[in-house]
């Protein structure tokens, strides 16, 4: 008898998959799900170029000798490998650092604030950390390319 008097309801909106060779073109990502992808690729990218990082730390401050076999392998190359490429891994760093750094102080503010778990604040803090890790890594980047 009830379901007579209870108007009828409207249809439920279809989710489904995403299909990675056709719909990843066209759909559009909101600017926290680039940061939330970001932070992950940016943990990743630290971890593994961890290596490079223990030689850095490690040749820079053996002795005099070696920080200048540092200076070296970033201005004229090591072996068959271009001090650009040092360099540009180097940029990479920066940006995963400063991106993951920024991410997590983002995460944590939400985690602190319950009045940050907002639709607008998720947006707004995803544009600002993106925005201030491209502008830092940008002026890093200058000043390891020697342009000031």
């Amino acid at each position: 008898m009830t379901e007579l008097a209870t108007p009828p309801r409207p249809p439920r909106r279809e989710f489904r998959n995403i299909n990675a060779f056709t719909d990843l073109t066209t759909y559009r990502l909101p600017p926290a799900g680039i940061v939330s992808i970001l932070h992950r690729v940016s943990g990743v990218l630290m971890f593994l170029l961890l290596p490079f990082i223990i030689w850095m730390f490690d040749t820079s401050l053996s002795s005099d000798y070696s920080f200048a076999k540092f200076k070296a392998a970033f201005n004229s190359g090591l072996g068959f490998v271009p001090g650009w490429f040092f360099k540009l891994v180097a940029l990479a760093l920066i940006w995963a650092y400063l991106h993951h750094f920024i991410a997590g102080l983002r995460h944590l503010w939400m985690d602190v604030s319950h009045a940050a778990v907002t639709k607008e604040f998720g947006h707004t803090s995803a544009v600002v950390t993106l925005a201030l890790s491209i502008l830092l890594t940008v002026v890093l980047g200058a000043k390891l390319f020697g342009l000031y």
